[in-house]
C-alpha cells in the first residue's frame, strides 16, 4: 500500500504539488490525470522518492520511500522520456536492468521483443518514439518490482500498441503481486484499464474514486414525458448534476442507482425512457461541476 500524507513540493516560486493525501490500495491500476502542468510527474517523483517534499511524507508498505533501499526496491519508475545508456541496444538495457532489478525476468523480456519484433542488437537512439516507448514499456513491466510509476505510458504509442500493453499490465495482475499507477491528460487512455482515478489539478489532488462505485452512483438518462407537471416534478425528485432538454426530450445526469432513477421515472408515465452508458470523461465533468470547478481548465 502507498500512502501520501500532506505531501508538498515547491520548485523556486511555485507550489508543483500542495499538500496531498491519499492512500493507493495494491493488486489495482490507479490512474493519475490532469492537465499538463497539474503536477502529475513531481508527484510520481516524490512517490518513487526521487524528490523529497518539503513537507509531508510518502510511504511504501509501512516505509517511508525517500532515501529508503527497502522501499525502492520494490519500485520501477518510469518516466515520460524514454532514457537509456548512450549506444544503448535492447540487449544491453536488458543486461543494465538485470543488475539493478533482482526479480528481471530476462526470458519473459526476450520473448517480448521477440514478439514486438525488436531487434536486440539495434541501437536504441535510431528508433522511433513509438518504439522507443515500447522498450521502455517491457523493462518497466520485466523488472518484476510490486509498484511499477509510469509518466504518460501511453504517449506515443498507436492505438493498436496502447491496447496491447493495456493487455500485457491486466496479464502482470493475474499473476503477481503488482500494483501500477499510470499518469496521463487523457482520460479515454484511461477508461478501459484503471480501477480507480485521481484528479489532479494545480498541484492539488481533487479527489480519488472507485470507478465502478462512480458508475454505479451516476446514471445518464433520456426521456420523453408529455406531461410538463410530472416533467417537472421528476426533475425535483432527482440529484440532478446536469440536465438539457432538446425539444421534448429530456437528458439528465444524475446521481443515484440505476433502478432508483429508472423506477421515479417510470412512475411519471413517459412515452420514452433509456438509460444511457457513461463515459469516465462525463462522470468527471458531472464530477468537477460539482466540486465548483470547470472541467475545461483540467485537460485538454
Amino acid at each position: 500500500m502507498i500512502e501520501l500524507i500532506n505531501v508538498t513540493k515547491t520548485f523556486q516560486n511555485t507550489c508543483a504539488v500542495h499538500d496531498v493525501s491519499a492512500v493507493i490500495q495494491e493488486g489495482m491500476i490507479f490512474g493519475l490525470v490532469g492537465s499538463n502542468g497539474a503536477g502529475k510527474s513531481t508527484l510520481l517523483r516524490l512517490i518513487s522518492g526521487i524528490l523529497k517534499p518539503e513537507s509531508g511524507t510518502v510511504i511504501i508498505d509501512d516505509i517511508p520511500v525517500f532515501e529508503q533501499p527497502k522501499a525502492k526496491r520494490k519500485l520501477c519508475f518510469l518516466s515520460d522520456a524514454s532514457t537509456f545508456l548512450p549506444n544503448a541496444t535492447a540487449e544491453s538495457m536488458c543486461r543494465y536492468y538485470a543488475l539493478n532489478y533482482q526479480n528481471f525476468d530476462r526470458t519473459y523480456f526476450n520473448k517480448l521483443t521477440e514478439k514486438f519484433d525488436i531487434p536486440q542488437n539495434q541501437k536504441l537512439q535510431t528508433f522511433s518514439k513509438g518504439r522507443k516507448k515500447q522498450i521502455t514499456l517491457l523493462l518497466g513491466l520485466c523488472a518484476g518490482t510490486k509498484y511499477l510509476f509510469c509518466d504518460e505510458t501511453f504517449d506515443g504509442l498507436d492505438p493498436v500498441m496502447r491496447q496491447t500493453f493495456k493487455s500485457l499490465f491486466a496479464s502482470e495482475l493475474m499473476k503477481r503481486d503488482f500494483t501500477p499507477i499510470i499518469s496521463s491528460h487523457n482520460l479515454r487512455e484511461l477508461e478501459d484499464i484503471c480501477d480507480t482515478v485521481g484528479l489532479l489539478h494545480k498541484g492539488k489532488l481533487l479527489f480519488t474514486k472507485d470507478l465502478d462505485s462512480m458508475k454505479c452512483n451516476i446514471n445518464k438518462i433520456q426521456c420523453v414525458i408529455p406531461d410538463h407537471a410530472k416533467e417537472a416534478e421528476l426533475l425535483s425528485q432527482l440529484s440532478i448534476l446536469q440536465y438539457e432538454k432538446s425539444g421534448s426530450l429530456l437528458t439528465i445526469t444524475v446521481r443515484g442507482s440505476r433502478d432508483e432513477i429508472l423506477k421515479r421515472t417510470m412512475e411519471k408515465e413517459p412515452i420514452f425512457a433509456e438509460i444511457l452508458p457513461l463515459s469516465l470523461e462525463e462522470i468527471f465533468i458531472s464530477e468537477t461541476e460539482v466540486a465548483g470547478y470547470d472541467f475545461k481548465d483540467f485537460l485538454q
